[in-house]
């Protein structure tokens, strides 16, 4: 272990006179503590609400109940079996799982529609239980204060630094950026697979959780969310199979449980969902509010829950779109243009796509910037969208056209084709033979490559799946 400082040691005393130690529920050691149990539910509690609305949950109560209960059993027989353990599905595409201060665990769909198994799906849990049970984003956030506590070690004793620090709740999102490191997702994994047999699961579902999220990583060119601070999930994985061979266990006895998860799953979104809106090319069509926009061509576009972002190929420019409160465009632009530092010049259009607008040409100061671009609040079907086209107020000259011709572009949606669209879905195939991989592929086609359908059956080509299970293919989605 590395000798602190004496500077150090002096800081690290102080905090704990003025803030005090708590036991780790998992390792038993005393730890430096400048977070309540109260505090790290608070926190959660906010964060829980800001994920609700950035990300959404999945609308499948049965699906969410199942991970709920799975999620429950685990954490009932954790260390920290009293706190308010809530489990959710979130509505996103990508592989993933985290967790947050206080008991709050997320599984994304994308994540549910790559696990074969409910003994895998409670890999995952477990993992995420063991990062707040072993309170690793406490520890996190109590060394990042500890450190900031070194612009001036007298504040420790200051009234008003304990009032900085008390207000946690505040943090919100912010707790999703901690970076656990190498030790604590050990810690996690060691825990996860501890809490599976508690369970009764088969503890080699993880590294075979971990095997396939290293096939993601490989297919996409970078490691999904859930290994990001694990550059190589293959170790992982080995480290897991060398765990479980240490316990002596009757395997015949533990839970898989690979049908009752398939039959949870069958049925559920794959990959983004072209009901919350898609691109073709430049243009950004949404099935759901019956709308469509062409971005600039070239610019890098991004649809996110609350907004559907272009910027410019320099990164000197944005057009955005997000739905504005109320009904009326008049109204809502007045609020915009009301803001200090923000400042109509001329009115734009009246009309949008042959829809009611408020537009105007503005300037806006920041702490940072001058900016000129054009505004848009254009009514469509009771709802209010906001466009939003800037750039450098030096450069509107340049860019005033492009950004211009975006926001005009805004139109209704009444082509069935687009209105109609359905998301991909997985389908859950019961097979009558032993099938090899390329023959279901075939016997039963996909809307995604043979190689996807590899990935989430968890084969390679020329495996065979047996009779009587149940494999994964993928159907539906735009042009189906």
């Amino acid at each position: 272990m590395r000798r602190l400082s004496t500077s150090r040691k002096w800081l690290y005393w102080l905090a704990l006179v003025a803030f005090g130690c708590a036991t780790n529920p998992v390792t038993g050691r005393k730890e430096l503590a400048m977070i309540t149990e109260q505090q790290e539910i608070a926190m959660g509690q906010q964060a829980d609400k800001e994920v609700q609305a950035a990300i959404g949950l999945y609308p499948d109560d049965e699906l969410q109940n199942y991970v709920a209960r799975l999620g429950k059993e685990l954490a009932a027989r954790s260390e920290r079996p009293h706190l308010p353990w809530t489990f959710r599905v979130v509505n996103d595409a990508a592989v993933n799982a985290f967790a947050l201060p206080g008991g709050f665990i997320y599984v994304t769909r994308g994540l549910l529609t790559h696990l074969n198994s409910e003994a895998e799906l409670v890999s995952v849990l477990g993992h995420e239980i063991g990062h707040v049970t072993a309170r690793h984003s406490v520890s996190q956030i109590s060394k990042a204060q500890l450190a900031s506590l070194g612009l001036g070690i007298a504040m420790i004793l200051q009234p008003q630094a304990a009032q900085a620090y008390g207000d946690l709740a505040q943090t919100g999102l912010s707790v999703l950026f901690l970076k656990y490191g190498r030790d604590d997702e050990r810690q996690a994994d060691d825990l996860g697979l501890r809490y599976m047999v508690q369970n009764g699961y088969d503890p080699r579902a993880m590294p075979e959780v971990f095997d396939v999220l290293g096939r993601v990583s490989q297919g996409q060119g970078r490691l999904p969310n859930w290994l990001s601070s694990h550059p190589d999930p293959g170790a992982r994985a080995q480290r897991a199979s060398t765990a479980v061979a240490g316990q002596t266990l009757d395997f015949s006895r533990l839970r898989v449980d690979r049908d009752e998860f398939l039959g949870q799953i069958d049925g559920v979104v794959f990959g983004e969902d072209p009901r919350e809106g898609y691109f073709e090319g430049s243009l950004f069509l949404h099935p759901a509010l019956r709308f469509q926009i062409r971005f600039p061509e070239g610019w890098k576009t991004q649809n996110q829950k609350q907004a559907v972002v272009a910027i410019s190929p320099r990164e000197d420019a944005v057009v955005a779109l997000t739905l504005a409160p109320g009904e009326s465009a008049e109204r809502a632009a007045r609020e915009f243009l009301s803001q200090q530092g923000i400042q109509g010049r001329q009115a734009w259009r009246d009309r949008i796509g042959g829809l009611p607008a408020t537009s105007y040409t503005f300037d806006a100061v920041t702490q940072n910037a001058q900016l000129s671009g054009v505004a848009a609040w254009v009514e469509h079907s009771g709802r209010v969208f906001r466009l939003l086209g800037y750039t450098s107020a030096n450069r509107f000259r340049n860019y005033g056209d492009t950004l211009a011709a975006s926001l005009a572009s805004f139109d209704r949606v009444t082509d069935p084709r687009v209105l109609n669209v359905e998301p991909r879905r997985v389908d859950i195939v019961k097979l009558r033979d032993d099938t090899t991989l390329d023959e279901f592929v075939r016997e039963y086609p996909s809307s995604v490559p043979a190689g996807t359908v590899a990935l989430i059956n968890h084969l390679d080509s020329g495996e065979q799946l047996a009779a009587g299970e149940g494999a994964k293919r993928v159907t539906g989605g735009p042009g189906r």
